[in-house]
């Protein structure tokens, strides 16, 4: 496709749909503009990311629809096309499974609509888990209670809250139970209803531990389960309880899995091309 400039004019070159695409966006930026929003060069390019992934998909789609603003203190609007189909499927149904490489916003964006959901009294509280396994480190004799030693395991959920609410309205939600954070082990035998769920780091849940998650669930609860397959922390030999999940309730209704790949990774350029690499070595591994 060519696009030129003459004048006020602007020509467009180009097979028919490219071309209906270009005229769409068009009229939606001058639409929006003349409304007086402003959109900044990054803003606009994952806009248009995601277009050339989804025709059905509109800039307008993008800045009106995607676009939320969970407590007030940051927007957040998913970057690609999977992470669109993310929040579509959690907001769609009870249980959902984002499964996929570090960096591609898995757990910030379940995260956000969280606390989306308990800002607008959708959940009466929000409770984030993840099982306390060391990745390749012995933490086990940090000094303090038993909070102290598995805060740094759920560091990156504080994280994710501290990023989106401010700190003064965290604090004080913890403090009340409004917001809970713990390790998974603690979710035995309870019951968990009216609430907003989020397991962390599913890969590194053990069978057993999975099915008693799942069951944990309660009526006018909603679920997110989340994990990496590719960094798995379990002792040699032991199943992970996402990859059985993924064969056992592939398929049910009100389930849905979403899958994230090096091209939804968000962060650093760096970070796309070292899971990409990762990933080619571990299929030639696997090969041989």
């Amino acid at each position: 496709m060519n696009i030129g400039a003459r004048g006020n004019e602007l020509l467009i070159d180009g097979d028919p749909r490219d071309i209906e695409t270009v005229e769409q966006i068009l009229r939606d930026f001058a639409e929006m503009f003349s409304e007086g929003n402003s959109f900044s060069d990054k803003d606009l390019k994952d806009a248009f990311k995601q277009i050339a992934e989804d025709r059905a998909y509109s800039l307008k789609d993008h800045f009106q629809r995607s676009r939320f603003n969970p407590s007030g203190k940051k927007t957040v609007a998913p970057k690609t096309a999977n992470q669109r189909k993310y929040l579509d499927a959690i907001a769609k149904n009870d249980l959902v499974f984002g499964i996929g490489v570090a960096g591609t916003g898995k757990s910030f964006l379940a995260v956000a609509m969280a606390v989306d959901a308990l800002f607008k009294k959708q959940v009466s509280r929000i409770i984030l888990t993840r099982p306390a396994v060391e990745a390749g480190e012995r933490l086990g004799f940090l000094p303090g209670d038993l909070q102290d030693k598995v805060d740094p395991y759920l560091r990156p959920l504080y994280d994710a809250l501290f990023d989106l609410v401010d700190a003064e309205k965290v604090t004080k939600m913890l403090e009340k139970r409004i917001i809970e954070i713990a390790p998974l082990a603690f979710m035995r035998g309870r019951t968990l209803s009216d609430a907003f769920i989020i397991l962390d780091e599913a890969q590194n849940t053990t069978s057993e531990q999975m099915k008693m998650f799942l069951t944990r669930i309660g009526f006018g609860s909603k679920a997110v389960v989340t994990g990496d397959k590719t960094q798995i922390d379990l002792p040699r030999g032991q199943k992970s309880g996402l990859k059985e999940a993924e064969h056992v309730l592939g398929g049910l209704e009100g389930i849905e899995f979403v899958y994230f790949s090096e091209k939804d990774v968000v962060r650093h350029k760096l970070v796309q091309m070292i899971v990409k690499a990762y990933e080619e070595h571990s299929q030639n591994t696997e090969d041989r």
